[in-house]
């Protein structure tokens, strides 16, 4: 049936309800106000209507929102809000919840004035709730914390711009992540949450917490933070996030109505309510209050709201009626806040959980850990979609309306914002959607990058006072810059959205052999000019031409710009080509192959050219370490499950993988700036060892693909490092990117695992950077995207790095996880490892200062052609800084974002956990005042994580949890601001709305 217009709807809705726009007590009663009577005596039923509406998965979220390729999924969310609305309008009892705004967002721009009226009211009666709130639902394993707080203000601000208090979400809703993380939780608590509800937890857990009535508990979610600043009451749902068996009525199920004529032959309701009594009694067994939950809904459900709400409205009438007969079941609409509410109420003493659920299986051979890792290309390019955004958003502020409206046009950051936004969805940047859909998010990208550079464009040609002709070099990585190449002359901006300067290497392909670098002082600049590597040709095809490549370390101020002079010298030179055999770099002492700086040596075995040996030559370390790629055979089933590896499972044939090669051929490049190892692996695989002059790390730069699939067989890839660490089965991960969490291999730490998949079963997500350590030395991998990763033998870690497959595992995407790639012959990933040794106590001061610089990589702008002044008034510069003083190192300035037209965003985070570093792990003092030099402050208002209602005004619900000794801070969480002074302690992130005035 067509979905009528606005305006009937409108019209329908004011016969239905005439007084709903008359002068009645509009005061909203939304919230814990609007919750529905109970009966304290009887087992409460809260029925919960819902509807779950992927941001995007089978079909694209526009395909999604409109309802088409109904050949793949008979899906439209713009009828399900159409359809809903007269329902609740129909009847005050009704309750509907609803989660994606990214799809909301998009419905109420299509409405007329009247309908929004209409929406307005039902939200501020409560009858329509906005449960999480965020843009999406986001992922939980491959997301970074930056990234989840942005999409979650981006929803947010729409809901209190549109519905002020009653739109505000008091209960987070993640019903379908595949797994669940300790920083997730944490930051939901941070943002005012008082509840969250999730579907999916691991089988084994599950039935132990049935058994023991732990269905729901209190997550402890932080180790730094003092409670309950991160503690979050948490339900598990009985039944993921679907309706019991035989009760889904919807348009998409195939359950019997409720035929409650007694004249017919198939009369039902006795059959109904009698297995409703059962089925509610049977949950209650597992729950410890009086009331139990049942979410009546799944995916794209209500798109014909009268069916769903007509059983339902006889299933609560005929239930309900029983209870003159004896019966202790009352059932009625409810919404999830209200049943949290009525647990709230019950004053119980709760269990609590200080671990995360990770990994996630549904099976003994079902582990979702390979989504990971899967579609590693895209899960990088969301990364720099990070760094490009906050760049972007700095910018905005910095430059004010100059930025939007300049002289390159019309700039915007929402594009990006809302891209962005859509990419945290648990089948966006986890990659296990469609390969039309991963083509699609890359392109809504790729357009709010093309936004963005407008603004970035007109903001530093204001800032530096000089007019040029930008251009973005967003392929550097395989040495692709057409516009730059055969140029003589040229200039390189680079950006630092960091609060503290840094010294960064910038390579650029070019095809001269021999270039003057100056710095903004016009001072000569060390350079090099080396080959583009064979690899790298490889990888990039027919995408560029340049030979060679120009490298040279610059030094950019904290939170602004340095522009340095590139000029090419006469080709009068000979090119020296600086390849030498690695036998070449034999220390005659020891017949060691190596190379070296003044902080690192890395060792190769001079049979196998694989690393053989890390020294930390500060520390006098010494680790022997070999590196070398492997290959899992995935499984498509065998005698003991039918399971195959896919885009959400990894399963591998065996547990041992294949060693990509013994022994790999090599070359290095040996300069003053930088020395490289070259290594190839096979024909799809190579790496390169590299140290730069004055880094405290080594560089993995890795290619691998496209992954051979002739031989029949799937193959996950895997980087391993193998040490004479001891170990005991223990590793580190990080959680989203700030906390670190304790593994242990084939062990969890609530609930006695039995192992059934060793390699699958014992995988985490890796965010940013997995580690091992003995009494004294500590092994650091550093990411640049999500990667899933292990410790499957003492004294060894492996980071899932590609994965192709030619099965489907069977958990709805509907085909393999085989990406084509830019030829359609298989994709083709680069992406880098930054590997730290160091003793345990000083690790962790470099992990997070590389991890934190990695995430927020300067931006490198070439400006081509003749400067122009950018006005008459003012003088260009080279060199520009927003800030009087830099941040102290464990400050980071993790949100500079406009607001509104008055008013900034402004979050500042302690980066370091409690005693982590004898230096950093302090609390440390700002004085906003004193900090920004492109703007004055004059106002500032602390606000709650998710900047949808002030500090002052938090206040959650409170739970009793059982008593247990722990090491928490007694740091209040409401540390005042006294005249613009802030401080932070450890993992501790404040958010402040700042109203500004322009320099």
């Amino acid at each position: 049936m067509a979905a009528p217009d606005g305006a009937l709807l409108c019209l329908c809705f004011i016969l239905l309800c005439p007084g709903i726009l008359g002068d009645e007590d509009s005061t909203p009663r939304c919230g814990y106000q609007a919750c529905p009577a109970v009966k304290p005596e009887m087992l409460n039923v809260h029925l919960v209507a819902h509807t779950h509406d992927d941001v995007g998965w089978l079909k694209t979220v526009d395909q999604y929102y409109y309802g088409g390729k109904t050949e793949i999924q008979r899906a439209g969310v713009q009828y399900i809000l159409d359809s809903v609305i007269p329902q609740l309008q129909a009847d005050p009892s009704k309750r509907f919840i609803y989660v994606e705004i990214a799809f909301f967002y998009r419905w109420w721009k299509q409405q007329t004035e009247a309908v929004k009226s209409v929406v307005k009211q039902l939200v501020n009666e409560g009858r329509l709730e906005f449960v999480n709130g965020g843009w999406c639902m986001n992922d939980e394993a491959t997301t970074h914390y930056s990234s989840i707080i942005d999409q979650m203000t981006l929803g947010f601000q729409f809901l209190n711009d549109t519905f002020g208090e009653c739109g505000r979400p008091r209960v987070a809703w993640h019903i379908d992540p595949f797994g669940h993380s300790r920083e997730q939780a944490s930051l939901f608590a941070q943002m005012g949450f008082d509840g969250l509800f999730f579907g999916r937890i691991d089988y084994q857990d599950k039935n132990i917490r049935k058994n023991l009535r732990e269905m729901e508990m209190v997550w402890r979610a932080s180790a730094n933070l003092p409670k309950p600043t991160a503690d979050l009451f948490t339900g598990v749902l009985p039944n993921g996030y679907n309706p019991p068996r035989m009760l889904c009525w919807d348009v998409l199920c195939s359950d019997e109505p409720i035929k409650d004529d007694k004249d017919l032959d198939e009369y039902n309701v006795d059959e109904i309510v009698s297995y409703f009594r059962q089925v509610a009694h049977v949950q209650a067994k597992h729950y410890r209050t009086k009331h139990i939950i049942m979410t009546m809904g799944s995916d794209f459900q209500f798109q014909d709201a009268n069916m769903w709400y007509k059983n339902l409205d006889k299933l609560i009438k005929y239930v309900n009626a029983a209870q003159s007969s004896g019966s202790n079941v009352n059932v009625l609409y409810s919404t999830p806040s209200c049943y949290l509410h009525e647990l709230n109420k019950a004053n119980l003493t709760w269990s609590v959980k200080t671990d995360d659920f990770f990994p996630y299986a549904d099976g003994p051979h079902q582990f979702w850990t390979g989504y990971f890792t899967s579609r590693p290309a895209l899960k990088r390019y969301e990364r720099m979609s990070n760094n490009f955004l906050q760049i972007c958003n700095q910018l905005e502020v910095l430059a004010a309306s100059k930025a939007q409206n300049g002289p390159y046009g019309v700039g915007d950051s929402s594009v990006l914002r809302k891209a962005m936004g859509v990419a945290q969805h648990h089948d966006a940047v986890s990659g296990t959607e469609k390969q039309h859909v991963a083509n699609d998010y890359a392109k809504r990208l790729s357009k709010g990058w093309d936004r963005c550079e407008v603004l970035i464009s007109n903001a530093l040609s204001s800032l530096s006072g000089s007019k040029q002709d930008f251009v973005f070099c967003n392929k550097l990585n395989i040495s692709v810059c057409p516009r730059i190449e055969e140029l003589s002359n040229f200039t390189v901006t680079l950006y630092n959205p960091l609060a503290r300067a840094v010294r960064t290497y910038v390579r650029l392909p070019v095809n001269g052999t021999k270039y003057i670098v100056s710095d903004p002082k016009g001072s000569s600049v060390l350079n090099e000019v080396v080959a583009v590597s064979n690899f790298t040709k490889a990888l990039r095809k027919n995408r560029g031409y340049a030979v060679n490549e120009l490298v040279f370390e610059a030094w950019v101020p904290a939170l602004g710009f340095s522009t340095y002079d590139v000029s090419r010298k006469p080709e009068r030179f000979t090119f020296r080509r600086l390849v030498r055999s690695l036998g070449e770099l034999q220390d005659e002492r020891t017949s060691t192959l190596f190379i070296e700086n003044n902080y690192v040596r890395v060792s190769f075995d001079k049979n196998t050219g694989l690393i053989s040996a890390i020294e930390n030559l500060h520390k006098n370390l010494t680790l022997p370490v070999t590196q070398n790629f492997y290959w899992y055979h995935a499984s498509v089933g065998n005698e003991q499950s039918n399971q195959a590896s896919g885009a959400y499972i990894f399963r591998p044939y065996q547990e041992e993988p294949l060693p990509m090669s013994k022994i790999v051929n090599t070359y290095t490049v040996q300069t003053e700036l930088f020395q490289e190892v070259y290594q190839n692996f096979s024909s799809w695989c190579s790496q390169v060892v590299r140290l730069y002059k004055k880094q405290k790390f080594v560089e993995l730069d890795w290619t691998v693909g496209p992954i051979p699939v002739s031989d029949l067989v799937g193959k996950e890839v895997i980087s391993r490092f193998d040490t004479s660490l001891k170990t005991s089965g223990t590793f580190y991960t990080d959680s989203n990117g700030r906390e670190i969490l304790k593994r242990r291999r084939n062990y969890r730490p609530t609930w006695p695992l039995n192992q059934t998949e060793p390699v699958a079963g014992n995988y985490y997500p890796v965010n940013s950077r997995i580690y091992m350590k003995d009494g004294k030395i500590q092994l650091t991998v550093l990411t640049d995207r999500s990667q899933g990763g292990s410790s499957i033998a003492d004294g060894s870690l492996e980071l899932m790095v590609h994965r192709r497959l030619l099965q489907d595992d069977q958990r709805g995407v509907g085909e393999p996880l085989s990406e084509p790639g830019f030829d359609g012959k298989g994709l083709m990933v680069r992406g880098k490892h930054f590997v730290f040794l160091d003793t345990v106590e000083d690790s962790p001061e470099l992990q997070r200062l590389k991890a934190e610089a990695e995430y927020m990589a300067p931006l490198a702008v070439m400006g081509v052609g003749s400067e122009a002044p950018y006005n008459e008034h003012q003088a260009p510069i080279k060199e520009f800084s927003a800030l009087k003083e830099e941040l102290p190192h464990n400050v980071h300035l993790l949100t500079l974002a406009q607001w509104d037209s008055e008013s900034i965003i402004l979050r500042l985070e302690h980066q370091f956990e409690q005693s982590e570093s004898k230096v950093y792990s302090k609390p440390q003092t700002v004085n906003l005042a004193h900090l920004f030099s492109a703007f004055e402050i004059t106002s500032v208002e602390e606000m709650s994580l998710g900047f949808n209602q002030q500090k002052k005004d938090m206040s959650r619900l409170t739970w009793n949890t059982a008593q247990e000794k722990d090491g928490s801070n007694s740091f209040s969480s409401h540390n005042s601001t006294s005249e613009h002074t802030v401080t932070l302690h450890p993992m501790e992130i404040r958010t402040f709305r700042v109203r500004i005035r322009q320099g």
